[in-house]
């Protein structure tokens, strides 16, 4: 099944979800239903979060990274520590580890148990992320699941796909895109996706008239 092609509807059984989740759900369920929450707000909030606040956390970090091998060294050491360096930290962020795309190794992040996601760098998990195509296929067909986001990976390149649990999240350090030295670190930074701190795609590289 095509990972973007499966129904990404709410359809999820209870049992799936963590106690954080259901109670979520039940405080908008109950905040529907008295009129504090209208139309598609919290969906905007959610997707707010998801996509544009929470991983600029993550971008801020790896740029900072790219500009400074010491700080790169700290993060790669100790993922955790290294971004409470830039005030982020908090709930599923106790044990981060960040592992690092290079020339030889990429990595791929998931949560074959339920929706295990790095927080504080990533903001909340995308939906496919919790979807059970993407958890049960990447493990399988690490190299498929990635032409279906639009990434090849070469053979000469080891795909890893790495299992983040309740013990420890992962998130990736991609690898600076080409024709990006003359950049600064704020823009650097504006150049860091979500799905390429998933491992799910690579960063392209930036043209002359952008740099």
């Amino acid at each position: 099944m095509n990972v973007h092609s499966h129904d990404h509807g709410d359809g999820h059984h209870t049992h799936d979800l963590s106690e954080g989740e259901v109670r979520a759900r039940a405080l908008e369920s109950l905040l529907r239903e008295k009129g504090v929450l209208q139309g598609p707000i919290i969906d905007e909030i959610i997707d707010m979060y998801t996509n544009d606040i929470g991983p600029m956390n993550g971008a801020k970090a790896v740029a900072k990274a790219w500009v400074d091998p010491e700080y790169k060294q700290r993060l790669l050491a100790n993922a955790t520590e290294a971004v409470r360096e830039l005030g982020f930290s908090g709930m599923e962020g106790e044990n981060l580890r960040a592992v690092e795309n290079t020339d030889k190794q990429h990595h791929v992040i998931v949560c074959t148990l339920c929706s295990c996601y790095p927080w504080p760098v990533l903001g909340l998990p995308p939906r496919w992320y919790k979807d059970t195509p993407y958890r049960s296929r990447v493990v399988r067909e690490p190299r498929k699941v990635l032409a279906e986001f639009g990434t090849t990976i070469g053979d000469e390149v080891d795909v890893k796909v790495l299992d983040s649990n309740v013990e420890v999240r992962y998130f990736v350090l991609p690898k600076r895109p080409a024709g990006s030295e003359g950049l600064s670190e704020d823009e650097l930074a504006k150049l860091v996706t979500r799905d390429s701190m998933v491992g799910v795609t690579v960063l392209a590289p930036v043209s002359k008239a952008a740099a």
